[in-house]
Order: C-alpha cells, then sequence, then structure tokens
C-alpha cells in the first residue's frame, strides 16, 4: 500500500481485532517491559500518553534493561517488531527465554513469530497490509492494548472519527518547507512529539527534533535566544536559529503552568524573529487526540516529500545500513 493511501485509510486500522494465541499461557502483571526499535517502539511509547497508570518501561537496545532479575520475573516482557525480523528483538527474545522470563510477541511474522510458536509463547499476529512500521500504529496499538487486557480502550479506539486534515498538513508542509521542525509538546505528550519528529525524518527524509517543556526551558531554548548582538556567538546562534521553525502541541488538558511557558517560549521566539506554530490537540478523548494529531503528521510529513521531491516509502538509507552492519 502506497504512503498516501496508507494515511487514507488509517481508520480501517481502528477497527483491527486482535486475537492473543497462546492466551492461556499469559498471566496477569502489573508491570510491563516492552522492547521495540524505530517504528515498532511509537505504540508502546504512546501507551504512556494514553494509559499514564501503567507501569511502562520501554527497551530500546539488545538484550534486556539492566535490572534485578526479581524485577525482570515480575515483568511481562513484550516483543513488538512489525517485521519480525528486527536484530534487537530476536536477541531479547533469545535472553528472556534463556531466563524463562514472561513474555508475549506482537508482529506480523518473520523469525519472531517462529520462535514464539515454537516455544509455545503468547503471541499476537498483526495482519500484513504492506505497511511501513511508522505507519500502521492503529495496529500495534490494539494489539499491545489486547496484551495488556485494556478491552475498554479496544473499544473506544473503534469509535473514534478522524477528521479530514491532508489540506491542513499540506499548509504546513508548506510552511515547513526549507526549515528543520522542532516539534514541542507537554511532558506527558512527549511521546506524540517524538512520533512527529520521526515521521518527518522517515518520511520527508528530513531532518526534525523534538522535546518536552519544562525541560526545554532550562537548557535547549538558550540555544535559540541571542539576538545576534556585536559578540561573535550571538550572530553565529542568530544565523543557525533561522534554519528551524518550532511547532508547539497544546493540549487543553496540559497544566495550566505548562501552557504559559509555552506561550512565552512561542513568544519569546517571535521576537527573536524565528519561525513557531501552535496546533492544539483535537478529540473527545485521548485516543483521539493521538491519532488526529499523528493523522496531521503523516500529512505534513507526506507534503514535504513531495515538495522535496522524494519517495515517501523509500527506506534504502536504513536498508543499506542494515546491509553493512
Amino acid at each position: 500500500m502506497d504512503i498516501h493511501e496508507s494515511i487514507k485509510n488509517f481508520s480501517k486500522q481502528l477497527e483491527y481485532q486482535p486475537e492473543i494465541i497462546n492466551v492461556d499461557k499469559l498471566g496477569k502483571f502489573e508491570r510491563f517491559i516492552f522492547v521495540g526499535m524505530g517504528g515498532s517502539a511509537l505504540a508502546p511509547d504512546l501507551l504512556r500518553v494514553s494509559n499514564p497508570e501503567l507501569d511502562i518501561l520501554i527497551h530500546r537496545d539488545y538484550g534486556l534493561p539492566d535490572l534485578p532479575d526479581k524485577v525482570l520475573r515480575g515483568s511481562l516482557i513484550v516483543l513488538n517488531s512489525y517485521s519480525g525480523n528486527t536484530e534487537e528483538v530476536l536477541d531479547a527474545f533469545k535472553l528472556a527465554l534463556s531466563k524463562n522470563l514472561s513474555m508475549a510477541v506482537v508482529s506480523i511474522g518473520g523469525k519472531l513469530l517462529e520462535f514464539a510458536r515454537q516455544n509455545t509463547i503468547p503471541y499476537v499476529e498483526m495482519p500484513d497490509w504492506n505497511l511501513e512500521p511508522r505507519m500502521a500504529l492503529g495496529l500495534n496499538l490494539r494489539a499491545l492494548l489486547k496484551v495488556l487486557g485494556k478491552d475498554e480502550a479496544l473499544e473506544s479506539i473503534s469509535k473514534i472519527n478522524i477528521p479530514d486534515c491532508e489540506k491542513e498538513g499540506e499548509k504546513l508542509a508548506e510552511k515547513l518547507r526549507g526549515f528543520v521542525p522542532v516539534i514541542y509538546s507537554s511532558r506527558k505528550n512527549g511521546s506524540i512529539a517524538y512520533a512527529w519528529k520521526v515521521k518527518i525524518n522517515e518520511t520527508a527524509k528530513k531532518p526534525s527534533f523534538s522535546n518536552v517543556f519544562p525541560e526545554l526551558n532550562h537548557n535547549e531554548m538558550a540555544g535559540f535566544s541571542a539576538k545576534g548582538g556585536p559578540a561573535l556567538g550571538g550572530q553565529v546562534s542568530k544565523l543557525l536559529s533561522q534554519n528551524f521553525h518550532f511547532v508547539f502541541l497544546k493540549d487543553e488538558t496540559d497544566n495550566p503552568r505548562i501552557v504559559k511557558r509555552m506561550e512565552v517560549t512561542a513568544k519569546l521566539f517571535k521576537d527573536h524573529k524565528l519561525n513557531s506554530e501552535t496546533i492544539e490537540l483535537r478529540g473527545d478523548n485521548v485516543f483521539a487526540k493521538i491519532f488526529s494529531s499523528l493523522q496531521l503528521a503523516d500529512w505534513v510529513s507526506y507534503y514535504i516529500a513531495k515538495e522535496y521531491g522524494v519517495d515517501p516509502a523509500d527506506t534504502s538509507a536504513i536498508e543499506e545500513f542494515k546491509k553493512q552492519l
């Protein structure tokens, strides 16, 4: 499925009904360790936004987190790899198996699903719709919620109506042309801001970065604050800062002090002649806000790619890197 079609048809992902195989071997847990890389780490990260009460650790590396065996034994290790062939996730599976830890697997296939079947590990086999991992967040989040036993959330997601924001995405892409996007949000929505960054990186083949309030006010903003006085450092900082375009993701449920920080930061950047945009997270529940915002991010990324004349589905740089490993 091409990128344009996958964005247009995203709502179909929210109707997916995942099934757990070997469900009788899936126990009850209060702590979850998700192992995933790249696009397969985005959905676990978004669980922090939708279910902040969950005890979640996300491991983006080989092996398992450096935790006491007692903690690992009391956790469900969720191996999440869209392709099922991610090197780091397969390594984690083997280590968890050697330690006889509780596991669940989520994938469309590959070696990971093979290993799960061979060892009677609980797993969810997502449908293969020929999507890039970052474009399959609806499928992946629903599969993960099923593993966590969050059936009420699954029902809630299936009723979401995502508005058509293609034109809005196209307009924002035009504004971001020629600039490096920097996506800012509250800490609680940091996973959404990071997903924006990833989508722009992979779809538009463009540098992009993200950060969260209030931490960025204590360090990062200083790098963009120089007005360009007589000192060489100020002139250089001003020159470099003009290459960035800041996108603030504002949520009406954010702490009022965070909202104030966003507003003050945006004003200061404007005073320094820096480009910025404030986008409201829209929706009547947390899942609607997540998916509406990421739908906009997909359109922005797609139209930046079109403007630059690059293939939004091309991942040759990552594949070439993997070959050289």
